[in-house]
């Protein structure tokens, strides 16, 4: 027996010993890289400050161009290490700096990743202006294309001129912007490729825009690389939004399951806070125009009154629309800057609309409405699209404006009925409701207190709530899911079980959808999450769950695909209002929100 003791004492004081190792060698493991990256911004400074004092050192010494032809391809190596096409990154950045014997900085090499990708925008759209295509549905893709590689120029332009300033020091708080236009580059290429049908001219076309997604991939590398060099170096507060001191007023949602109206004409599961604070900003705010379809406004249309936006206008311009059925197809242009819409309620101002792919509508074309111009603010909206599932894609709302925030608005359609296509978007207690992959598109955006509504589909369908389209592992888009409810709606409730549904499936290669702190009926299936074709994106796909409840949120059966995470609330954090979005517009906008997590 003692024997057995003084074993057990041995054993447990090996374990010991091999735990200390483990630590130790885990806490010189960290040392080395925390070394290795202050090596690398070391480096980076030396170039950074040589290059700021080298026109002054020039006129003293003669330059040696052997020497600086070597001293630059190395900066250039350096520079593009962390890429994922490191070839392509050094040929196209020499080929930009070679007349600038001096110039490789961090600052100069980000813009020159920049500069390549606009050059090879351009150099598609000629290319492509030469193709003959088939059919009208071919050439209508292509008419698609025109237009999204147009927003993709303009954004990179703007990308340029944020670069180009000369404060170098202000650059990492420009990181967000940089990082939101360059993503949208990239998904405005794909919605490009999608909307051809299979065959030799989406094969051509995808042929065409591939090197421009490698560009537009190692620009966001660059961005992440320089951003952090800068950071590291202290020459600013980092990188990091700025976040607010206090959360904004919001409490936790209600878990009924009522869409009813209340006596102030807002539905009855909204918070008490949410009501009021909307309310409060309906009365203060003051229409430059209003719509009304029995003739008691200023215009009987929406579209007319965002045609007599006058085309200097600075502020907000407030447009209210009254309770009534707009049979429109709306569309709020980039031109159409901070424009707030407002109604008597999302089930009393609505816009509709049946627009739909089989009726040979691209799925882009058949938004009910489109938000495109940066700033979008509405309230209080419902959009509707009623080609039913039949007609399969037909999206009630496209957003692509950047900074958009909707409250208390209604999306109702099938398939497709949420396009959340680009950009930075916030939903308040909104209403969203559909099929398959009914919140869908490759935007930074959370829906944070809304309701989610599983409908009933076609006999031989099954539903999917998300299809989130991040095509690069570079983009910093997500779909976040907060302190929502996901129930199904009273006509699917009978066949609940029958008819299967999930919480969403991979529309691109890197998918990335988080679901947290929500509430989610038995209508989910327990493996939760469905693929897309075999085994694509699962490797690389990101989906996480995070403190959910509900019957539907048990993750005992949940896939176990490499890409599917159970995280825990630092990770969570990642995905809040106050880290994954900027904070400012949305509390401009006069939206309640939470900017961390509810517990």
């Amino acid at each position: 027996m003692a024997f057995q003791e003084f074993s057990q004492v041995s054993a447990r004081r090996r374990a010991e010993r091999q735990e200390k190792l483990r630590k130790r060698l885990t806490i010189a493991a960290v040392v080395i890289v925390v070394l290795l990256i202050i090596i690398a911004a070391g480096v980076f400074a030396i170039v950074y400050i040589s290059e700021r004092s080298g026109s002054s050192k020039s006129s003293q010494q003669e330059v040696k161009p052997k020497k600086d032809k070597s001293q630059r391809a190395d900066r250039i190596k350096m520079i593009c290490n962390p890429t994922d096409y490191q070839s392509v990154c050094e040929s196209s950045l020499k080929k930009v700096l070679k007349n600038n014997a001096s110039s490789t900085n961090p600052k100069d090499a980000l813009r020159a990743s920049i500069v390549v990708t606009l050059d090879e925008v351009e150099n598609v759209l000629n290319q492509t202006s030469k193709f003959r295509f088939e059919n009208k549905e071919e050439q209508g893709a292509y008419e698609d294309c025109k237009l999204l590689l147009q927003d993709a120029k303009e954004e990179l332009q703007d990308s340029i001129s944020t670069v180009s300033d000369k404060d170098v020091e202000m650059l990492p708080s420009k990181a967000d912007d940089l990082n939101n236009w360059l993503s949208a580059v990239i998904s405005y290429q794909q919605t490009c490729i999608d909307g051809f049908p299979e065959g030799k001219s989406k094969t051509k076309m995808q042929k065409t825009l591939g090197n421009t997604k490698i560009l537009t991939s190692n620009a966001l590398a660059i961005v992440a690389e320089v951003s952090s060099i800068l950071s590291t170096l202290q020459l600013s507060g980092g990188n990091k939004r700025r976040l607010l001191q206090a959360t904004s007023t919001s409490t936790s949602s209600s878990t009924s399951t009522s869409t009813s109206l209340g006596e102030d004409g807002l539905p009855n599961w909204m918070s008490h806070e949410d009501r009021r604070m909307l309310k409060a900003r309906s009365v203060n705010l003051k229409p430059n125009a209003v719509v009304a379809k029995d003739g008691s406004g200023d215009f009987k249309t929406i579209s007319d009154a965002l045609a007599k936006i006058p085309k200097k206008y600075t502020g907000r311009y407030v447009i209210y629309v009254k309770a009534g059925v707009y049979d429109e197809t709306v569309i709020v242009t980039k031109d159409m800057v901070n424009v707030t819409m407002y109604g008597d309620g999302s089930m009393k101002s609505i816009v509709t609309g049946s627009k739909n792919f089989v009726d040979g509508i691209r799925t882009f074309q058949t938004a009910t409405f489109a938000a495109l111009g940066e700033g979008f603010t509405a309230m209080a909206m419902g959009f509707r699209n009623t080609a039913g599932p039949e007609k399969h894609q037909a999206v009630a709302l496209r957003v692509q404006a950047d900074r958009s925030v909707f409250i208390n608005c209604r999306m109702e359609g099938y398939q497709d009925t949420l396009y959340v296509q680009t950009h930075r978007q916030f939903y308040r207690s909104c209403v969203i409701a559909g099929t398959i992959d009914f919140i869908f598109g490759d935007a930074s955006a959370i829906l944070q207190n809304c309701m989610i509504m599983v409908r009933k589909p076609l006999d031989n369908q099954q539903n999917t709530v998300t299809a989130q389209g991040r095509a690069d592992k570079r983009e910093t888009t997500a779909l976040v899911i907060q302190n929502s409810r996901i129930l199904p709606d009273d006509k699917l409730v009978p066949d609940r079980t029958k008819i299967k549904s999930y919480l969403g499936r991979p529309w691109k290669e890197y998918s990335r959808t988080i679901i947290m702190e929500s509430t989610i009926s038995d209508v989910i299936q327990p493996d939760g999450w469905l693929p897309w074709d075999g085994d694509f994106a699962l490797n690389t796909l990101f989906y996480a769950e995070y403190n959910n409840r509900g019957p539907g949120a048990k993750l005992t059966a949940r896939v176990k695909w490499p890409g599917f995470k159970v995280i825990k609330k630092d990770e969570a954090d990642k995905f809040t209002v106050g880290t994954f979005l900027e904070t400012n517009w949305i509390q401009a906008s006069g939206a309640p929100f939470r900017q961390g997590l509810y517990n």
